[in-house]
């Protein structure tokens, strides 16, 4: 008997039967762009050994001209073929199913070569596109059929058409992008001419015996998006067609409205996919922010849809299904939606990986064997630096002593989970326990550990972490000010005026920490909200005709850093808009290029610039330090002191933020080499 009775059903296809209602949604990692189709091969294929029911690729381009960036990978000639048989082979002998996504970006396409149904520069890219005329619009639709034809002779198992999140076909459907006046745009029935001509010339190209996706955008959370009406409409033509499924897109790129970060709640849009079901016949897949086996299968109970996708929580742990399916599903490594590895390397042109797993996509690289030789190693500090190393260790067999002078595990992540909107590190730090009781290390909590007792290991590993940096502030030691320690740990009271020093990625969480009572991210409607999304039954686009609404403030902010550049400048390249915008709705005050002149009973005393100008006094109850981090190294000065060989990761080597995704890698990759 499966506790996971819905998510584990077979799904007759026809033609073909999904094993299970999982599918593995499309991620751009780079690697097909890196030409290294072993290494591509490798991480499909780890997917599929770990049960997920059919996967889709990242996005392919038809053509040059629909490709999200110059030189993105497609499938453009035989040679393109040759080389993607050698994933579908790959795939197919590890028992899973594989369908290539083909993307057309469209004005999304980074280069001077765009096109679109009109010419409407798109705000996230500096290209204005190229306005498609008749036999450019037939064109691309003859592009996307030889894609389909040429995944077809490639062995894979279907396609997946983009027709969501703001990319071409999207843009012929919506007035915001098409302002044409000919058979191509106009009315709906106009409007949605491609879209349906490009699945028809798919569906005939490929056969019957194909799987046929077409991911359509059931909420486009942009101004004049779609009606439900025109999305329902959609479907039904997208069905007769020839689609074998419809898969979920949530929201354009461009939209202002986060969709998948870990601020977002779990199946925050699930409630969209199941207005959907009953109007087709065909299978309907949900996604979004569904990241546990327990949340999908109440999902798939709710009736919301007849699959689920998940595309990040494949990065975090490639054995998902085949875990929950073993009753493991406490072992799954859960993804926390944090963009950090995955979407914030893609936009900055790396190779996407997993905070948590930075094995994903490194496969062939980053590989742990059993060591040749088993060592006593001691690992001091159970933070997300120790406990990867510990883990990663003994699992290659060596025994494990785990240090940390706190009672509990996850060093700082304790601290990071007390925020609204980061939740998901809650069961981060679970997962690590669970991991931890599951193996065979020596865990030694409340014990801080000395040079003396270290010194009969093979190999010492000092991840101790990091301190506040001390900002020599005068007056700075007054009753009115704290650490963000104390205010995200200790609990210790703060007054209903408080000024933030300091405005890296601790000092937002403090912020928001600080301004929000009640966390929106696990109460769906307050958090739609706060954002200003709506059934897009009742307002086109989903977006709420009075905006956002988030509740006030539970305190008065004001965020302060030395640098005058803008607030928030350097957190993620995904999400660093979000907290801001997040801030700036709750009223935070965010102040930059000040000087910290002194504190004292009346507030926060700062003047601007290296004039020292304007000098004036921030009145507040409460400052709170989050100026920076430096390393804890007094362990590691005594051991070195006494010619101790030994290793230092995390925040005890590097003292940058509260950067858990280096100090996961860095354990990992060193106790692989031990």
């Amino acid at each position: 008997m499966t506790a996971y009775p819905n998510l584990l059903a077979p799904l007759d296809l026809g033609f073909t039967t999904l094993k299970n209602r999982v599918l593995m949604g499309s991620m751009h990692t780079g690697l097909e762009e890196t030409k290294d189709w072993n290494r591509v091969a490798e991480f499909y294929a780890e997917r599929a050994r770990g049960g997920v029911a059919l996967m889709v690729t990242g996005g392919m381009a038809p053509n040059r001209e629909g490709g999200v960036f110059p030189g993105a990978a497609g499938l453009f000639s035989d040679d393109d073929i040759a080389n993607h048989k050698v994933v579908t082979d790959r795939v197919h002998e590890a028992g899973g199913k594989i369908a290539m996504q083909i993307l057309h970006a469209g004005r999304y396409a980074y280069g001077p070569e765009c096109v679109s149904a009109s010419a409407i520069k798109s705000p996230i890219s500096p290209f204005p596109p190229k306005e498609l005329d008749e036999d450019g619009i037939e064109k691309q639709i003859a592009d996307i059929a030889t894609a389909a034809s040429r995944a077809k002779d490639a062995g894979y198992d279907g396609v997946e058409v983009m027709g969501s999140e703001g990319y071409f076909l999207n843009q012929f459907l919506v007035t915001h992008t098409n302002k044409r006046e000919d058979r191509w745009g106009g009315s709906y029935e106009n409007r949605m001419r491609l879209p349906i001509e490009v699945i028809k010339r798919v569906r005939e190209t490929v056969g019957s015996d194909f799987i046929v996706i077409y991911r359509l955008s059931m909420i486009d959370l942009i101004p004049n998006g779609s009606t439900w009406e025109e999305v329902v409409q959609l479907a039904k033509e997208v069905e007769k067609a020839g689609a074998t499924i419809i898969n979920t897109g949530i929201g354009w790129h461009e939209a202002r409205i986060p969709t998948i970060a870990t601020s977002v709640p779990r199946r925050a849009f699930t409630w969209v996919t199941k207005k959907l079901m009953g109007e087709v016949s065909i299978p309907v897949i949900t996604s979004n922010r569904i990241n546990t086996p327990d949340v999908a299968e109440a999902v798939l109970a709710d009736g919301c849809a007849d699959m689920v996708s998940m595309a990040r929580p494949f990065l975090a742990d490639p054995h998902f299904v085949a875990k929950a399916e073993a009753g493991r599903a406490a072992e799954i490594a859960p993804c926390i939606a944090c963009n950090q590895a995955c979407l914030d390397h893609t936009f900055n042109g790396k190779i996407s990986s997993c905070l948590v797993n930075p094995q994903a996509c490194f496969e062939t690289e980053l590989v742990i064997k059993t060591a040749p030789t088993a060592k006593i190693i001691a690992i001091v500090g159970a933070g997300p630096a120790g406990l990867s190393t510990a883990l990663t260790a003994a699992e290659r067999g060596h025994k494990v002593t785990l240090f940390d002078k706190q009672n509990e595990i996850g060093g700082q992540l304790n601290m990071a989970k007390q925020v609204p909107g980061k939740e998901e590190f809650f069961g981060l730090v679970d997962w690590y326990k669970t991991m931890v009781a599951k193996s065979s290390i020596d865990l030694r909590l409340g014990t801080e550990a000395t040079a003396e007792m270290l010194t009969e290991f093979d190999e010492v590993i000092i991840a101790t972490g990091v301190a506040p940096r001390d900002p020599q502030i005068d007056g700075q030691d007054g009753p009115n000010v704290l650490s963000y320690i104390d205010v995200l740990r200790g609990g210790a009271k703060v007054g209903k005026r408080v000024a933030i020093i300091g405005a890296g990625g601790i000092g937002f969480d403090v912020a928001e920490y600080l301004t929000t009572d009640d966390s929106p991210t696990v109460d769906l409607g307050a958090w739609m909200e706060e954002w200003g999304v709506t059934d897009p039954e009742a307002k086109r686009g989903g977006l709420a005709a009075e905006g956002p609404q988030p509740e006030p403030a539970v305190r008065q902010v004001t965020l302060l850093q030395r640098k005058s550049e803008k607030l928030g400048k350097r957190l993620g390249k995904t999400t660093g808009w979000i907290h801001r915008a997040a801030l700036q709705m709750k009223g935070v005050n965010m102040v930059g290029g000040v000087n910290y002149e002194r504190i004292d009973a009346q507030g926060l005393h700062v003047s601007d610039g290296e004039a020292r100008e304007n000098p004036r006094v921030i009145e507040v109850d409460t400052i709170v330090l989050c100026a920076g981090q430096v390393p804890m190294r007094e362990l590691a000065d005594q051991l070195e002191a006494k010619g101790t060989a030994l290793h230092i990761i995390g925040g005890a080597d590097v003292a940058a933020e509260l950067d858990a995704k280096r100090a996961i890698n860095q354990g990992i990759r060193l106790a692989a080499t031990l």
